[in-house]
C-alpha cells in the first residue's frame, strides 16, 4: 500500500513551522497512544505512522529530501525510509522527550512516579558513497553494499546503572530564594543509555559494540541525481548500551558519460556529421541511456539544429515523467582535402547553391530557436 504523504499524516501545511510540527505530532500521539487504545491494532498503525511522518519532518535534511523527492528521497519504500519499520522502542527512545521530562506519557495515562524512560543514546549514522552510470540511472538498480559497522556483541549484558536507576538521568533538587527548583541533566555514569555492562568479551568496547562486517541489498529508485542522499533505517552503528541504531545514508554519486550528458531529467548529445550527409540527407545512429536510435538527417540540415527524441530522457524520481534527448548537429570541416576534393570543392564554390545568404540563414536561426523552445 502507497505511503501517504507526510504533511497530510500530521495535517500541516507544507510551509509548517518546526513548532507546529511538533504541536500537530504530539496531538495525534496522544490521541494513538498504546496505553489509551490497548489491544487496538488500527490506532497503533496511526500511532508509528504518525511517528514516521514526524521522524522526517522535524529533521531538516531529511525534510529537505522529502520537499524535492517525496517518499523516493526516503527510499519510497523499498527497504529504505526515514521512518520506516520503526518499532514501539525506536518510537519512545527518539520522540519521549517531546512532552517534556521523565515518561512523556506518565502525566497523560496515569504512570505516576518520577524515574521515567531512560533516554538511550542512538547509534551515530554511517554514510557509504554509491556510484551510478547514467543507463542505471534511467532505469533504476538493485546494489550489494559491503560495509563496517559497529553492534552489539555477542554474550553481552546489562545491568541498570545504579546511579540513575535505569532513568538515563539524573535530578537534582535545589533551593533557590524562589523556592525548591528541580533539574534534570544527562546520566554522567551510563550517559544515558540507563544501562551499564556487566559482562564483556575480549574485544568489546565499554559500551558493549565490535566491529562487524555487514551487507545490505538496496534497491535504488529510477530518476536519483548527483548528490542525492537515501536513508536506510536501522542499518547504522548500534546505540551504545543496547540503544537503537543508527542510520545507513547512501550518498548517489553519478558516473559522468562519455558522449550523454545530463541535463537534469533531459540527455544532451552532440552530433558531428560531414558536409555530404548534411546537404544530402542520410540517416544515422545515436547512442541513448537504453540503447542506440536510428534518427533521419533530412537534405539541407543547418549546424545548430536540434532534434528531439521524445521520451529518451531520464525519469523523475518521483514518477513525474520522463525527459527527453536532445540531438544537436555539428557539421564537420575536413581540415586535410585530397587534390581530388579541392578541385571538386573549387568548381562547387563558384555555384549559386553554396554562396551564403545571411537573410535565409538568420531566419533559419530563429525558427529553429523557436521549434526548440515550444515543440
Amino acid at each position: 500500500m502507497a505511503k501517504r504523504d507526510y504533511y497530510d499524516v500530521l495535517g500541516v501545511a507544507r510551509s509548517a513551522s518546526t513548532d507546529e510540527i511538533k504541536k500537530a505530532y504530539r496531538k495525534l500521539a496522544i490521541k494513538y497512544h498504546p496505553d489509551k487504545n490497548p489491544d487496538d491494532k488500527d490506532a497503533e498503525e496511526k500511532f508509528k505512522e504518525a511517528a514516521e511522518a514526524y521522524e522526517v519532518l522535524s529533521n531538516a535534511d531529511k525534510k529537505a529530501r522529502y520537499d524535492q523527492f517525496g517518499h523516493a528521497g526516503m527510499g519510497g519504500g523499498g527497504g529504505f525510509g526515514g521512518g520506516g519499520g520503526m518499532s514501539m522502542d525506536d518510537i519512545f527512545s527518539q520522540f519521549g522527550d517531546i512532552f517534556g521530562g521523565g515518561n512523556p506519557f506518565e502525566s497523560f495515562f496515569g504512570g505516576g512516579g518520577g524515574g521515567g524512560r531512560s533516554r538511550a543514546r542512538s547509534g551515530s549514522n554511517i554514510r557509504i558513497k554509491v556510484k551510478m552510470s547514467l543507463q542505471e540511472i534511467a532505469k533504476g538498480a538493485d546494489k550489494k553494499i559491503k560495509y563496517q559497522r559497529l553492534s552489539l556483541a555477542d554474550g553481552v549484558t546489562f545491568n541498570t546503572c545504579n546511579t540513575c536507576g535505569g532513568a538515563g538521568q539524573v535530578r537534582r533538587v535545589t533551593n533557590t530564594i524562589l523556592g525548591q527548583m528541580q533539574t534534570a541533566s544527562t546520566c554522567p555514569t551510563c550517559h544515558g543509555s540507563g544501562k551499564i555492562i556487566d559482562k564483556k568479551p575480549s574485544g568489546v568496547d565499554n559500551s558493549g559494540l565490535t566491529h562487524t562486517e555487514e551487507f545490505v541489498e538496496l534497491k535504488i529508485p529510477a530518476g536519483v541525481v548527483d548528490g542525492m542522499q537515501l536513508s536506510v533505517s536501522g542499518k547504522g552503528n548500534a546505540g551504545p548500551g543496547g540503544g537503537p541504531n543508527g542510520d545507513l545514508i547512501i550518498l548517489i554519486e553519478e558516473i559522468e558519460d562519455e558522449t550523454l550528458k545530463r541535463d537534469g531529467q533531459n540527455i544532451l548529445f552532440n552530433l558531428h556529421l560531414n558536409f555530404a550527409d548534411a546537404a544530402l540527407g542520410t540517416s544515422v545512429e545515436v547512442p541513448t541511456v537504453d540503447g542506440k536510435a536510428k534518427i533521419k538527417i533530412e537534405p539541407g540540415t543547418q549546424p545548430g539544429k536540434v532534434l528531439r527524441l521524445r521520451g529518451k530522457g531520464l525519469p523523475s524520481v518521483n514518477g513525474y515523467g520522463t525527459g527527453d534527448q536532445l540531438v544537436y548537429i555539428n557539421i564537420w570541416t575536413p581540415t586535410k582535402l585530397s587534390s581530388e576534393e579541392k578541385a571538386a570543392l573549387e568548381k562547387m564554390r563558384s555555384s549559386d547553391n553554396f554562396k551564403p545568404n545571411p537573410a535565409q540563414a538568420e531566419k533559419g536561426f530563429f525558427d529553429r530557436m523557436r521549434e526548440f523552445f515550444h515543440s
